[in-house]
């Protein structure tokens, strides 16, 4: 009998252990963590953590209870065949959401695992515009896409810096091949302007003297670069081995503070837009969360942390608006949802694609990157 009823207290103590316990709300990060960008991927890691670790110490609640977010980080090494296999490994862990992943070429074929699980997931970096454009009612992005990216640096390149003869490279991938078409298409919509060279690598290649030479033929005064810094910026060195005297152009993926390094020297050669807008009003806001992540990692922000940070708490935002973290009940709810974060406002459209979204004009003096303007 005493066995009994020390069985029972047990099993209601478990109970009542079990009714008290604090939700565990799991948000997988998948991003380029090994590899040539995973500068890039660590980055945007970082400011997912900040977020979340931000979201506990205020004790974020949902329906009312306090929980408990947690970060489940997969590398994907930025290939999109490891990018699935990460995506099936956090669906398999329950996770109830996901920020990620860093390129369009690896968040394109994860979307469909997410999809299929039913799991939002809301990628601080992509910007093809296939990826928010394949029926999918879980794919959300918190930077503007290549239209947008590609246009307006194809206006800019032609209206702005009044080039003539342009010469144009992509790396092959869905992110380098869409930033590199929307970009001829904006250009060739300027009177004077030519692509007078389209030219192409892959983004792993070191070696870029077969088709710079190429190009060197035909005296471009500009080159645009569809790819990431890792490739950009060896490509620069070269061209001015090379005696080129082209500007070089590209989009976010070598608007970064490592670019100058990987160059040998960016100063006054590159102009590259962020995708992604901060006005005068935001400035300060980013500032505070820039002196923050140096703090707390000891280094400065590349690019992505803040939008990986927003693409956080966007998703927690609809989870207290929904009052669930369940995926299926608070998926509604992030197309309504409205977060002021670092970046600006986040707010989402009919695909998911970021409304009103901005981008930021940069160059580089003094081995830093130097804002030229905010478009819209």
């Amino acid at each position: 009998m005493q066995k009994k009823l020390i069985a029972a207290s047990a099993a209601a103590l478990a109970l009542s252990a079990g009714a008290n316990a604090q939700e565990v709300v799991k948000i997988g990060y998948v991003g380029p963590l090994s590899g040539q960008s995973a500068h890039l991927g660590t980055d945007t890691g970082n400011g997912a953590q900040m977020a979340v670790d931000d979201l506990n110490a205020k004790g974020f609640k949902i329906n009312g209870k306090a929980v408990k977010f947690v970060l489940l980080s997969e590398d994907d090494a930025g290939e999109p065949k490891q990018a699935t296999s990460a995506a099936q490994k956090l669906v398999d862990s329950k996770v109830n959401g996901v920020i990620g992943h860093q390129t369009s070429g690896t968040s394109i074929p994860a979307s469909k695992i997410y999809y299929d699980a039913g799991i939002p997931q809301i990628s601080a970096s992509a910007t093809s515009p296939t990826y928010t454009h394949q029926g999918f009612n879980t794919t959300f992005r918190v930077v503007a896409n290549d239209y947008k990216l590609g246009a307006s640096l194809g206006d800019y390149a032609g209206k702005k810096l009044g080039a003539k003869k342009i010469a144009v490279i992509d790396d092959r991938t869905a992110y380098g091949q869409g930033v590199a078409n929307e970009f001829m298409k904006a250009a060739k919509k300027v009177p004077g302007v030519q692509i007078v060279g389209k030219e192409f690598t892959n983004d792993k290649a070191t070696d870029f003297n077969a088709i710079l030479t190429s190009i060197k033929a035909k005296n471009p005064d500009l080159i645009f670069f569809g790819g990431m810094d890792s490739v950009g910026g060896p490509m620069i060195r070269q061209i001015k081995n090379l005696g080129i005297k082209a500007k070089f152009m590209g989009g976010d993926g070598i608007c970064t503070e490592a670019l100058p390094k990987l160059a040998g020297n960016a100063d006054d050669i590159v102009t590259c837009a962020e995708a992604g807008g901060v006005t005068p009003e935001q400035e300060k806001k980013i500032d505070e969360f820039a002196a923050r992540y140096k703090k707390r990692f000891g280094k400065d922000v590349q690019i992505y942390a803040p939008y990986g940070y927003d693409a956080v708490m966007a998703m927690a935002t609809a989870m207290a608006e929904a009052k669930s973290a369940d995926p299926a009940k608070y998926l509604p709810s992030l197309f309504k949802v409205k977060y002021q974060g670092n970046s600006g406002l986040i707010a989402f459209d009919q695909y998911g694609d970021i409304k009103d979204g901005a981008l930021t004009l940069f160059t580089f003096k003094n081995g830093k990157k130097s804002r030229i303007e905010v478009v819209k």
